[in-house]
């Protein structure tokens, strides 16, 4: 697939990771770029196409499927970092993790794929995370994991339609979100463009920076906990909310 001439929704367009896919795609040649936000960003470029759209509400998701009917790509990068415990927090901020991470992107193929299904060269890309392969506490980890088997699942059924489904997988990266954090960072520049990379060579899957393409060859080893996270994933004091990568919506 080539990006030039395309037209692309990017959720989570307002900061990091999703500032930067917009960006790059542009400069790869997007015909037209829909940036989704929770709040009002400012593009100089007339190829983009605002949308206030938060992806756990059920209004905003009709309002943009039924102005972006010219869609070919899809990507599903807006993100929640989730609640810290699953035992403790609140059980309607886990729901709200999954609403997100999980029911959010799954509501925007539905409501695509009508469009996606009309057009030539057409694909989804889900944002992953390591945390999709690792033990972590709180609600975050289990989401990614959800949304790796969903993205799985949905390449197997939008294949009747010939819309590929792709699946990003990455660890840390330089965003507000992880600013605290004393550990290696890829630049959100980096990412987007590994992404778009992989987009463009019909690849299924995307292993983003060195850490997640080597925790990827040691997939056949990993069973149910064996694999709980260590320092830099796990948190640093009880309670505390495992950190993650991925820019917030």
């Amino acid at each position: 697939m080539r990006i030039d001439g395309k037209v692309v929704l990017v959720t989570g367009a307002g900061g990091g990771i999703g500032t930067e896919l917009v960006q790059q795609l542009l400069q790869r040649g997007a015909a037209k770029v829909y940036a989704g936000a929770r709040r009002e960003v400012s593009w100089q470029d007339g190829r983009v196409v605002p949308l206030l759209l938060d992806v756990t509400d059920a209004g905003d998701i009709a309002a943009a499927s039924a102005l972006a009917t010219d869609v070919d790509v899809l990507i599903n990068n807006a993100g929640a970092s989730g609640a810290p415990s699953l035992l403790t927090s609140d059980l309607e901020d886990i729901r709200s993790t999954y609403e997100t991470n999980l029911f959010g992107p799954l509501a925007l193929v539905r409501a695509l794929a009508p469009s996606l299904a009309g057009r030539d060269g057409t694909a989804v890309v889900n944002v992953h995370s390591l945390l999709s392969w690792l033990t972590v506490p709180g609600s975050y980890a289990p989401t990614k994991t959800a949304l790796w088997g969903l993205t799985n699942a949905l390449r197997a059924e939008l294949a009747g339609q010939s819309t590929r489904v792709v699946g990003a997988h990455f660890a840390y990266v330089d965003t507000p979100m992880t600013a605290g954090l004393d550990v290696d960072k890829s630049s959100p520049a980096d990412i987007a463009g590994r992404i778009l990379d992989a987009l463009e060579a019909d690849a299924d899957e995307v292993f983003a920076d060195q850490l997640t393409a080597d925790m990827h060859a040691l997939l056949p080893q990993l069973t149910t906990g064996a694999f709980a996270a260590t320092a830099p994933f796990a948190p640093t004091a009880p309670g505390q909310q495992a950190p993650v990568a991925e820019d917030a919506q």
